[in-house]
C-alpha cells in the first residue's frame, strides 16, 4: 500500500490511523491534511471529522540504503550499496576495495551489523516481515558454498564411522545452511545445541 486516507475527531487521530494501517513511523510520512475537523452547529449538527493523506516518504529499499550508505560514511569505508527486494528478503549487499572490515572473523561483524540494520529498519516499518540479508563482496555466497563441502564431508565422515560429530559455533543463518545442506542425506541426521552464541550443529548417525 503507497498511500492511504483516514478520517479522525482530530488530524492527530486520523494520522495515527494511517500510519498504522501503512506500518510506517511518523518521521517517515508525507502527510496532507486534506479536511480539518468541523464541530458543527453546536457541536452536533452538521459536524466533519478530520481527513488526511498519508504516504510513506522512503520505501523500505530507500530507507536501508541510506542507513547502511551513512553508516559507511561513519565509518570512512568507501563502498557501493545496492539494495535488491523479493518476495521474502531485503537484500542489502556492500561492494568495494574496503569494504572487508565489515566481514570479521567468519563473518561475525557482519552478522552484528545485519542484526542492527534488521531492527532498524523494523522500527520504521511496522508491517515489514521480510528477512533482512546484509552481505559484503558475495562473502555469504561463499561462504555457504564453504559451508556445504564441509558439512558433507563430515556427513561422510559420521556415517562411516557411527559416530556423532559437533561443528563449531556458528550463526541461526549458518546452521540454517548446515541443516538445509544435509536435510537428505541418508544415515544421517542434524540437531543445535548449545546456547547463543555458541550454538553448533551436531552430525549424528541415525
Amino acid at each position: 500500500m503507497s498511500e492511504i486516507e483516514a478520517t479522525g475527531k482530530t488530524v492527530d487521530e486520523a494520522v495515527d490511523k494511517a500510519l498504522a494501517s501503512l506500518g510506517i513511523k511518523k518521521d517517515n510520512a508525507v502527510i496532507e491534511v486534506k479536511e480539518e475537523p468541523n464541530q458543527g452547529l453546536l457541536g452536533l449538527l452538521g459536524s466533519k471529522d478530520a481527513r488526511v493523506l498519508v504516504k510513506p516518504e522512503k520505501t523500505p529499499e530507500d530507507y536501508v540504503k541510506k542507513y547502511v550508505e551513512d553508516m559507511l560514511s561513519y565509518m570512512n569505508i568507501d563502498g557501493k550499496v545496492i539494495v535488491e527486494e523479493d518476495e521474502e528478503k531485503v537484500k542489502v549487499s556492500v561492494y568495494g576495495e574496503d569494504v572487508g572490515s565489515l566481514i570479521g572473523r567468519r563473518g561475525k561483524t557482519l552478522s552484528d551489523i545485519q542484526y542492527l540494520v534488521g531492527v532498524i529498519l523494523r522500527r520504521q516499518f511496522l508491517g515489514l516481515n521480510k528477512m533482512i540479508v546484509l552481505d559484503v563482496e558475495n562473502y555469504r555466497e561463499r561462504r555457504e558454498k564453504t559451508l556445504v563441502q564441509l558439512a558433507k564431508s563430515v556427513a561422510r565422515r559420521v556415517k562411516e564411522e557411527g559416530t556423532e560429530k559437533a561443528l563449531e559455533p556458528m550463526t541461526p543463518q549458518e546452521r540454517r545452511v548446515i541443516h538445509l545442506a544435509l536435510q537428505n542425506y541418508s544415515g544421517i541426521t542434524t540437531v543445535s545445541s548449545g546456547e547463543e552464541p555458541y550454538r553448533k550443529v551436531v552430525i549424528v548417525p541415525r
